[in-house]
């Protein structure tokens, strides 16, 4: 009998998991820290724990499945690799309603002549020339190419050009839009792939570095990892189409949820180091969002779960506010390192400068936060972001780092493109210097909370009487942030406030009232109406509080900590292929083949074609994904109008469905 093994590559942590399908039981698991650097020694310290608990050898794994976050999070803190997109058909205008100007984030575009129609005829010739000439100028500044062209689902003739022309001169990975989606929405396309552009290198990264570990341990067996609707996929395709890894890790936790569990409808709630990711399990199966995943305030079109993600974690960087007089705080959206953790690698650096910080009267705008170089390199940076980085050698105080407040936005700049980390106050931080967690420096934890206190408020005084009283005010603000997440889930959810402001109604007087169970002239009273399943390894120091603010059923399941990695390998392969038959007459329907348009005389001719084609598609599909037995499904949708009191057809939906559990090796 094999077994399966499933590992999940966090932001903070790498979890482990060993896992015997047939009898639905753990058999061992384990974490270890992600190592940004060098993933593969933070993979590897927690698949030999793993199979070290579990009392198994390499030989007794029959399938590997790897889940992730580490694209979610790229999205949500808004990294990834500089890379150009080439639009063709488009205008600027078309790009900027995208919202694609603040998505490439001043990486450059390239916009050709060139397209389709609605029909899949060409609109204009494309300008290669020009594209020749642009790629010449760009150099070696950029890491990857997203390719899209107006109504390339109905005819991707151009894009596959210029696709080939891009591969050839630089060697560079290239996406096309049309290989993400088969929907039309030409800009909307080219936002996807350029994220996907962009995840290319990070996740080729993470699975090289999977596979090397597994081939150095001599486990030679298929593969897998968990897409953004839970399925699985080979390891060979995610690495053409990393986009797809978005919520790869949510939507494992919510299969791991229902394996661990049994509940059929609950909110799922998984905190990790760097995101709070809340979805609704419904019948026993995560929702699908029909708009596509919405990740860092991007609409994307790939197919995930229904998730709202949210830059809230145990990692979370600490903000504090000066509304009011006695001020505030924020958690998030960016992850830092926690000073505990930081501690533990540069003791004397650390705690040189918390000391030092201490001893002032009172602490600058950047006491107690650190920055550290990460591995890459830094190519197409402005001048200024170059020098900056050129300045920062291992890890050092950001106070002695900055010479002046424009440099602020040029080491933002450096974050975002991974390049750099900081370190600084978290609510891991806080669990530390309360007790509730011991992993790393508690004492580093305990200065820098002191230090944070001693930036007074707008009423002159400090925000608490001492560290931990600070502390505990940071994992209150975990706990609001918490609840508001889950109440905006749940107005999003419920059919009753279909159509309203789910963060409106979560923050209005009335639900705050029903929460505290108001009882004046007016009695009220409001409460989650579910079970909120919590994962994640610090669920079980934020949650309990959580489920009491929200009057809901607060499910901790054992191995909570790992549901990820559980979900990895219990989940199925799944591919789709979607094509479309339009029709700009009688007698004329055309059949939209990803070989290009086939006109056919009968609408049932076209629909037949498109079948075959699709079948074949989605069948090899699911065979180059890692399916072992393959089950076909179809689905079908057709639009017609009346016309002179006849329906006459418009265009035909159609989509084929493979999907089978992985080969295991034997």
């Amino acid at each position: 009998m094999g077994y399966s093994l499933g590992v999940d590559t966090g932001g903070t942590y790498t979890d482990a998991v060993v896992i015997d399908a047939e009898a639905r039981a753990v058999k061992g698991s384990a974490k270890a820290l992600t190592t940004r650097d060098d993933l593969a020694i933070g993979i590897g310290g927690a698949v030999d724990a793993a199979l070290a608990a579990a009392g198994v050898g390499p030989q007794d794994i029959a399938l590997v499945s790897l889940s992730t976050t580490l694209a979610t999070n790229a999205l949500v803190e808004g990294q990834g690799g500089r890379v150009a997109l080439v639009a063709i058909g488009f205008t600027g205008a078309d790009l900027a309603r995208a919202g694609l100007a603040e998505a490439m984030g001043g990486d450059p575009v390239i916009v050709l002549a060139g397209g389709h129609g609605a029909s899949g005829g060409e609109a204009a010739p494309l300008d290669e020339a020009l594209l020749a000439s642009e790629l010449q100028r760009l150099g070696s500044s950029i890491a990857g190419f997203a390719v899209t062209a107006r109504f390339a689902t109905r005819n991707p003739a151009h894009e596959m050009r210029a696709r080939d022309i891009i591969a050839a001169a630089t060697g560079l990975p290239v996406t096309c839009g049309h290989e993400l989606s088969a929907r039309l929405n030409g800009p909307k396309r080219a936002l996807t792939a350029v994220l996907n552009a962009r995840l290319i290198g990070k996740i080729a990264t993470l699975v090289a570095a999977c596979e090397r570990h597994l081939a150095a341990r001599g486990i030679a067996v298929p593969l897998m990892v968990v897409r953004g609707d839970g399925a699985l996929i080979s390891a060979q395709m995610v690495r053409e189409r990393p986009i797809e890894t978005i919520l790869s890790g949510p939507a494992a936790s919510l299969v791991g949820a229902h394996w661990l569990t049994g509940e059929q409808t609950a909110l799922v709630s998984d905190i990790g180091g760097t995101t709070t990711d809340v979805a609704l399990l419904k019948h026993g199966l995560p929702e699908i969002d029909a708009e596509g995943a919405l990740v860092g305030g991007h609409r994307t079109m790939v197919e995930a779960v229904a998730m709202r993600t949210t830059g809230l974690g145990g990692d979370s960087e600490l903000h504090l506010q000066d509304e009011g007089l006695a001020g505030g705080m924020r958690l998030g959206p960016r992850r830092v390192l926690p000073l505990c953790l930081i501690a533990i690698d540069h003791p004397d650096m650390v705690y040189d400068a918390l000391d030092r910080a201490l001893a002032r009267d009172q602490p600058g705008d950047h006491d107690g936060r650190f920055v550290i170089r990460m591995a890459g390199a830094g190519g197409g940076l402005p001048a200024r972001d170059a020098a900056l980085l050129e300045r920062i050698a291992g890890a050092l105080p950001l106070s002695g780092l900055l010479k002046s407040r424009l440099e602020i936005p040029a080491l933002d700049r450096l974050v975002a493109r991974g390049l750099v980390m900081l370190a600084g106050v978290t609510p891991t931080d806080a669990a530390h210097v309360l007790g509730l967690s011991d992993a790393w420096d508690a004492s580093a934890a305990r200065k820098g909370i002191a230090l944070m206190n001693r930036k007074r408020a707008g009423n002159g005084l400090h925000r608490a009487p001492d560290a931990e009283g600070f502390a505990r005010l940071v994992i209150d603000q975990v706990t609001a942030q918490t609840r508001d997440t889950l109440l905006e889930a749940a107005f999003a959810e419920d059919p009753g406030f279909r159509g309203s402001d789910p963060r409106g109604l979560a923050h209005h007087p009335l639900t705050r009232a029903g929460l505290a169970h108001h009882g004046g002239i007016i009695e009220m009273t409001a409460r989650i109406g579910v079970p909120v399943i919590g994962l994640g390894a610090s669920a079980p120091t934020y949650y309990p509080a959580v489920g009491a603010a929200l009057g809901a059923r607060m499910i901790l399941p054992a191995h909570a900590g790992v549901a990820n990695a559980i979900g990895a390998v219990v989940g199925q392969i799944s591919q789709r292929a979607t094509g479309t038959v339009t029709s700009d007459g009688a007698g004329r329907y055309t059949a939209h083949l990803t070989s290009g348009p086939a006109l056919y005389p009968t609408a049932e001719a076209a629909l037949a074609a498109l079948e075959t084609a699709l079948r074949l598609d989605a069948h090899d599909a699911a065979i180059r994904a890692g399916a072992a037995h393959v089950t076909l499904t179809r689905a079908q949708e057709i639009k017609g109008a009346e016309v002179e009191g006849r329906e006459v057809f418009v265009e035909a939906t159609l989509t084929v469905t493979a999907s089978g559990r992985p080969r295991m090796a034997h």
